[in-house]
C-alpha cells in the first residue's frame, strides 16, 4: 500500500485534504500529518513515506526546503496559496501542485498523475525549488483562516477580524457576525499577520487597528479600545500601552 505525508501548518485544511484523499484515493495510507516542517522532517526520515503532501510555506522548513531534502525519495505534491511566484514555477516544471482553498478537482488530478509515476523513480526538484526561492518574495502576510462550523469549514479574510482573544487551549477569531474558535496560538498567528494592521495590546488579545473606533483613558490611567462595530471594550495591558502614546 502506498503511504503518503500531509504536512500543512492550518490543522483545519490538512484534516480536509486528509478526508478528501481518502475518497479519492481510498487505497492510500496516510502515514502522518504534520504542521510544521520540523516534524515533517522527522516524519520523512522515519517512514519514508512515497508520497509527500507539502505546504510550500510551512514554519520552521519550508514545503520547498523538505523537497530538497527529500531528494528523490519521494512523489510530491506542494500545496500553496495562490503566490505567482510558486504557481509559476510548478507550471514551469510540471509539478502537481494543490491551491488554497482545496479544489477537489485539482486534487484528482494530481493524485492521478502520482498514480502513474509510482513505479517509476521520484522526478529531481532542485532546479524547480532554486528557481521557486529565487522568485520568492518575502514571506506574505497571512490573508485569511480556515475555522470549523459543524462539518463545514469556513474561510475569514483577515480584513473581516476585528480581533484574536486566547480562550484557555484556543484562540477566538472575532468577527462582526460573531466569533469561531481555532488551536492555532497565538503566538503563532501574530508571526503571520502583518504587523502594521495587528497589533497585541494585552497578553491574550491582538487587535485589527482597522477595527478601532477610538482609545480611552480609564481613571487608573490605563488604556481602553473602543470597536467601530463591536460592543465590548479591550483593554491594553501596561506593557503594550507605549505603542499607543506615541500615536
Amino acid at each position: 500500500m502506498t503511504r503518503a505525508l500531509i504536512a500543512e501548518d492550518e490543522p483545519l485544511l490538512c484534516d480536509e485534504i486528509r478526508e478528501e484523499l481518502g475518497r479519492v484515493w481510498p487505497d492510500l495510507a496516510i502515514c502522518a500529518l504534520a504542521h510544521d516542517g520540523h516534524a515533517a522532517h522527522r516524519a520523512i526520515e522515519n517512514l519514508r513515506p512515497e508520497v509527500l503532501f507539502l505546504d510550500v510555506q510551512l514554519p520552521g522548513l519550508t514545503g520547498l526546503e523538505l523537497a530538497r531534502l527529500a531528494g528523490r525519495r519521494a512523489h510530491i505534491v506542494f500545496i500553496t496559496a495562490f503566490d505567482h511566484y510558486a504557481v509559476q514555477a510548478f507550471d514551469e516544471g510540471a509539478v502537481d501542485y494543490l491551491l488554497k482553498p482545496l479544489d477537489s478537482a485539482r486534487l484528482v488530478r494530481a493524485t492521478q498523475r502520482v498514480k502513474e509515476r509510482l513505479g517509476q523513480v521520484p522526478a529531481d526538484l532542485s532546479k524547480l525549488v532554486d528557481r521557486a526561492q529565487q522568485l520568492a518574495p518575502a514571506a506574505e502576510p497571512l490573508r485569511w483562516i480556515s475555522v470549523l462550523h459543524g462539518r463545514e469549514i469556513r474561510l475569514i479574510t483577515v480584513e473581516d477580524i476585528c480581533y484574536f482573544r486566547a480562550d484557555n487551549k484556543y484562540v477566538a477569531v472575532v468577527t462582526v457576525d460573531g466569533e469561531s474558535l481555532i488551536s492555532t496560538p497565538l503566538k503563532d498567528l501574530l508571526a503571520k499577520l502583518d504587523p502594521a494592521v495587528f497589533w497585541q495590546v494585552h497578553r491574550g488579545t491582538v487587535v485589527n487597528l482597522s477595527a478601532v473606533r477610538s482609545l480611552s483613558r480609564d481613571i487608573d490611567g490605563s488604556l481602553s479600545l473602543h470597536l467601530k462595530q463591536r460592543p465590548e471594550t479591550l483593554k491594553v495591558g501596561s506593557s503594550y500601552a507605549g505603542r499607543f502614546r506615541q500615536l
